[in-house]
């Protein structure tokens, strides 16, 4: 493993991210566990899909797409809106977890990525 590279590249670049968003979505879509954080979602999920793209982009290293689109993510501040809870983080977490387990990733990385998005995930709490 070349440690140079950032996660974007280790994950594999645009088409793995683009995968792994798109798997992630899908399974929100299809568990029961999500039905709650799913429904915090529009209906249509193609902005949540390209959103969550863009800014898993510039977070893993990669391309500042949603920067550039949108300007700073203020994650906390864009999210406080919804209620999110234990419970909430949990099944985003699980949906992550799942699509990640797809890609043929080494083991370092994703428990890297797994315990990032669960800081990140648990910093979006607001209930």
């Amino acid at each position: 493993m070349d440690e140079n590279l950032t996660p974007y590249e280790r994950l594999g670049g645009e088409l793995a991210l683009r995968k792994l968003v798109d798997r992630f979505y899908d399974l929100m879509d299809s568990f029961p566990e999500a039905r709650d954080i799913r429904a915090l979602h529009p209906a249509d999920l193609t902005s949540s899909r390209d959103k969550l793209f863009m800014f898993l982009s510039g977070w893993l290293g990669g391309p500042s797409l949603y920067i550039e689109r949108y300007g700073h993510p203020r994650l906390r501040a864009r999210h406080l809106p919804f209620t999110i809870d234990a419970a909430a983080r949990d099944a985003w977490m699980l949906c992550m977890e799942r699509a990640l387990g797809e890609l043929n990733l080494d083991t370092m990385l994703r428990q890297q990525l797994m315990q990032a998005l669960q800081q990140t995930a648990d910093h979006m709490r607001n209930q």
